[in-house]
């Protein structure tokens, strides 16, 4: 984890135990708000039921400040932000609170909310965390280790990224789960089992499956990829389907054109294609992350890309860095906007 500032706090006082109902109270409980009350000098807990909430922020203080905001196993919620002194700024973003709250087969936990506070020189003025409005749209994660909410440093996944990009009424549900194949992700219970009643009439499935599908045939990765798709479908979800980001892995002349870079199984299935097809045979939404990170890590070269993955750290070209799940995401962003999958005014562009 990141290390902390001392954080500036208006009217701080001794936390108390409050709980409060999830996204489907009435509106008696949505107009209970929690606040500073139940925050110290660098983090807010929140004991809170499984929900979606809406967290309203005011950041400042007496002097300059920049503060962010990550909070559960990781997730970065709200991106630094910098104030000028005596000045304060509103933020609110919508934050998804479930057990486990990191991957869906790892620990539960802590029950509750959680969140950390950070930045050059963070300063929280107040808070407010509501029930989030029934219906609240999600944009549900289905993936791998490339995607899910990393439990410690350094790793990062691009979805543990995505949520600060999102406003107030957009949250992120991240059920990707590190090692996991289209195979293994829909035999496994805590995985589409439990992802797909929870889909709810116009909320998003982002699907990225491809890095573990190391042994699965052409023929049982497409079946799986129409399975994945016929599901969130039946529950009103509206699919998208995502290419996997490439390996760090050059060719001698600065390119990534070889099976390993562009996911390539031993079989010989290329699985980038294979979303491709499936995405223009069933009329789904693409995001075709292979693609824009291939050209990204190109452009940065054999050096410069280094600090999108784990290289420097790990020697690891497939895991992202804080930094390149960051990149990553941001991409992920520009397509949702782009696609009209989301309205450009629920994104945050900063």
């Amino acid at each position: 984890m990141r290390r902390f500032n001392t954080v500036v706090l208006v009217a701080v006082v001794a936390a108390t135990a409050l709980s409060v109902t999830p996204a489907q109270a009435g509106s008696d409980e949505r107009s209970r708000a929690l606040g500073l009350e139940n925050c110290t000098a660098t983090a807010c807990h929140f004991d809170v039921a499984p929900g979606t909430y809406d967290v309203k922020v005011l950041l400042g203080g007496d002097t300059a400040a920049s503060t962010a905001i990550s909070g559960e196993t990781r997730r970065s919620l709200l991106p630094e932000t910098a104030t000028e002194a005596g000045v304060r700024v509103a933020r609110s973003f919508t934050v998804n609170v479930r057990t486990p709250e990191g991957e869906p087969t790892g620990p539960e936990g802590t029950p509750g909310l959680d969140l950390v506070l950070g930045g050059s020189a963070p300063a929280l003025a107040d808070i407010r965390v509501t029930p989030a409005r029934p219906h609240t749209r999600q944009i549900f994660l289905v993936g791998d280790s490339t995607v899910c909410d990393q439990p410690g440093d350094p790793y990062s996944g691009w979805g543990q990224q995505l949520p600060q990009y999102l406003r107030k009424g957009l949250s992120v549900a991240n059920y990707a789960d590190s090692g996991e194949s289209t195979v293994t992700y829909l035999a496994t219970p805590a995985l589409f089992p439990t992802v797909q009643p929870l889909i709810r009439r116009h909320d998003l499935v982002l699907i990225q499956l491809a890095h573990n599908d190391k042994t699965t045939d052409e023929a049982t990765y497409r079946a799986n990829l129409e399975t994945l798709v016929a599901g969130v479908r039946a529950q009103g979800g509206e699919p998208v389907l995502v290419t996997p980001i490439v390996r760090r892995w050059f060719n001698a002349d600065g390119t990534l054109n070889n099976n390993i870079a562009l996911l390539v199984n031993g079989l010989g299935v290329d699985h980038p294609a294979v979303i491709r097809s499936v995405a223009a045979a069933e009329n789904v939404p693409l995001i075709d992350l292979t693609a824009k990170t291939k050209a990204l890590v190109e452009s940065l070269g054999v050096e410069g890309s280094k600090a999108i993955y784990l290289y420097n750290e790990k020697r690891d070209n497939t895991h992202t860095s804080v930094h390149g799940a960051t990149v990553y995401a941001g991409l992920v962003r520009d397509e949702l906007v782009a696609q009209h999958l989301v309205p450009d005014g629920q994104v945050r562009v900063g």
